[in-house]
């Protein structure tokens, strides 16, 4: 799964810049010009990291973190911020809003992208291996295999790509519309009950000899990856 990163910066040329060289890299990048946009996209599509200009028009960078912060679906999102302040003061009151790291301008782009792979290594390390682990359960992205208990589980692409997704983000509930911006694409038009199915298959794939579902279903709300449940 291609890791998402939501850039919010005002500045167009920057921003031109800055998806074109994290698409380089191999991110898909989505854009926002204002705070509001931000949280508003943020709230449609959950990013796997956002990088933040500080200043920026209509609700603040700091206050989009503090924002961020505050929503449990949006509270363990990594952030980057960007920004000229390079006051100590500054930085620990980005850092104390819940930056998770901070890159002053001007910057390399070498530079961005390095804090980037070591901010997802930190905390998202399932966006950074080849192979991820959740209960008996392991998907292995260079191989496109998934074994459950030491069994081969097959399953067609997009069976793959949506356990791929819920391997990132275990426990996390989310709803068929969020399902499919992530694993279909917002520019695909397909309908929410396509979830259904697709997730009725990952289902009887990995259920085999009467395992532990782990795949919950929440009611009004959506589905979760849960060995719990």
């Amino acid at each position: 799964m291609t890791p998402n990163i939501l850039v919010v910066e005002d500045e167009d040329s920057l921003a031109t810049l800055l998806q074109y060289n994290l698409e380089k890299e191999g991110y898909s990048v989505s854009l926002a010009s204002d705070g509001e946009d931000a949280l508003i996209q943020a709230d449609e599509r959950l990013p796997d990291l956002v990088v933040l200009d500080w200043m920026l028009p209509k609700v603040s960078g700091i206050e989009v973190c503090r924002r961020l912060r505050q929503r449990a679906e949006t509270r363990n999102v990594p952030i980057i911020m960007l920004t000229a302040r390079g006051e100590e003061t500054d930085r620990i009151r980005g850092l104390d809003t819940g930056a998770d790291d901070y890159v002053i301008k001007p910057f390399s782009m070498t530079e961005l992208t390095a804090r980037i792979r070591a901010v997802l290594r930190r905390l998202r390390p399932g966006l950074a291996e080849d192979r991820v682990r959740f209960g008996d359960i392991v998907v292995d992205r260079v191989a496109h295999r998934v074994k459950r208990a030491g069994r081969d589980v097959h399953l067609g692409p997009t069976e793959f790509r949506l356990l791929d997704y819920f391997m990132q983000h275990p426990g996390r509930v989310f709803s068929r519309e969020q399902l499919l911006d992530a694993v279909w694409g917002s520019d695909v038009y397909v309908e929410a009950r396509t979830v259904d199915v697709h997730v009725g298959r990952l289902r009887k794939a990995l259920n085999i000899d009467a395992a532990v579902d782990p795949i919950r279903t929440v009611r009004s709300a959506g589905y979760a990856l849960d060995l719990e449940s």
